[in-house]
């Protein structure tokens, strides 16, 4: 295939903005109504509620728990629950790695997911005791994020992260850095965990935009004053992995369109990063060679090639470390 043929080369289908609608608390009016409203009602106010109060005693019971053990239930519970509670996505994970890693035999593929589901349970436990790593510097290897400092010396910076390890300690060690960053938020759909994310996200010194195209006239304005805007280019979305491509056809339905897009539209500098879990619940930060796009008439002229140096950075990162890769669960291609 000659190099215009590849299918990495042909054109891309333009993104198609979307916009986040929040459910409205139904009234008592639903109630009296009967059918599917009064069923809206019941689950919004009893089944919902009974789910957030669980979440609540969940959160602030691991709370009481040092952070070593807390990650350690956590572990436990990734372990025995995934591989049996959450079948679709066992079977999606060892798809996925079986395809992107196929140098490693069975043995050594079924020990990469199960590590996984022990990394997917760390995460779930470890929201409770997070915070205490601002207090603990020891446990959160920072130096390596230096580079974004620079850039940021120089003019605004989109600090793109990737899921690995256990991503919300980036915010805290931006903080050590003076670098307070602004990220597109999309609240989960429990109200008990919408809260509970945004108090803990908020504490280690995020600031949440908009979700969706609301948030892009927000985020413009802050890289346009100089600002830092977080956001995340590996991506998986209705049992999908959206990015990095992994040798697909590009696309523009996901972040990596997004942060060039931005970037092009200010001048913004792109900074990659990831963190790694280096020891039960300790963590090491590492920024990547920060990324000032090339000069181009018209601006988007050069998406394609944009996103896929974007794409070129971080994909490396992530099949390199499948064990602590959150959206390992999530299918390559359609099902």
């Amino acid at each position: 295939m000659a190099p215009d043929e590849s299918p990495l080369r042909e054109p891309i289908a333009r993104r198609r903005a979307w916009s986040f609608t929040e459910e409205d608390a139904p009234r008592l009016a639903d109630a009296l109504a009967g059918g599917d409203r009064w069923r809206a009602f019941w689950r919004y106010w009893v089944t919902d509620n009974l789910w957030n109060l669980i979440d609540l005693l969940a959160h602030f019971g691991m709370k009481l728990l040092p952070m070593d053990a807390c990650s350690r239930l956590g572990a436990t519970l990734g372990l025995f629950a995934v591989p049996r509670f959450h079948k679709v996505a066992s079977r999606r994970a060892r798809e996925t790695i079986r395809h992107l890693r196929p140098d490693l035999n069975a043995e050594e593929q079924e020990a990469l997911f199960l590590e996984n589901c022990r990394a997917q349970g760390r995460l779930m436990t470890e929201f409770s005791v997070l915070n205490r790593l601002q207090r603990h510097r020891n446990r959160l290897r920072s130096d390596g994020l230096a580079p974004i400092r620079k850039a940021a010396d120089e003019g605004p910076v989109i600090v793109v992260g990737l899921h690995l390890g256990n991503w919300e300690v980036g915010p805290i060690a931006l903080r050590r850095f003076d670098l307070q960053a602004h990220a597109f938020y999309v609240p989960p759909k429990s109200r008990a965990k919408a809260w509970i994310a945004e108090r803990v996200r908020s504490r280690a010194g995020l600031r949440f935009l908009p979700p969706g195209a609301e948030g892009i006239r927000p985020a413009l304005k802050v890289l346009k004053s100089g600002g830092v805007v977080s956001m995340f280019c590996d991506e998986g979305f209705g049992g999908m992995i959206r990015g990095p491509f992994f040798d697909r056809k590009p696309h523009q339905e996901g972040n990596l369109a997004l942060a060039v897009r931005l970037a092009r539209m200010t001048g913004a500098t792109i900074c990659p990063w990831y963190g790694l879990r280096t020891d039960g619940f300790r963590f090491e930060c590492q920024a990547l060679e920060p990324i000032r796009l090339p000069a181009s008439d018209p601006a988007n002229a050069r998406l394609l090639d944009d996103m896929l140096l974007l794409n070129d950075a971080i994909e490396p990162i992530v099949r390199a470390h499948l064990d602590q890769w959150y959206f390992l669960d999530n299918a390559l291609r359609p099902e």
